[in-house]
């Protein structure tokens, strides 16, 4: 892994999870904490949308889609846990 690729992917992680944190009000991690649940959520699509045939765009624009959707669907689950 390059220099580069880390910096993209914390860069899409970034706007992923402040979207997310948007999409999903009163719910959110602060600065950092937003950037990993957009990272996990671009893993989570990542691995997912594949096997579910799902593919919005591609490019950058794309990553930061469907990171931004399994951030939105990781956030919900860690909304649903904490209320249990």
């Amino acid at each position: 892994m390059t220099l580069e690729t880390l910096l993209i992917i914390l860069i899409v992680g970034a706007i992923a999870g402040w979207l997310a944190g948007q999409i999903v009000k009163g719910y959110g991690f602060g600065l950092v904490g937003n950037i990993v649940v957009g990272i996990v959520g671009a893993a989570l699509a990542g691995l997912l949308f594949p096997q579910l045939g799902f593919s919005i765009a591609s490019g950058i624009l794309g990553a930061i889609i469907h990171a931004t959707i399994g951030a939105v669907i990781l956030l919900f689950v860690i909304r649903l846990i904490k209320r249990a």
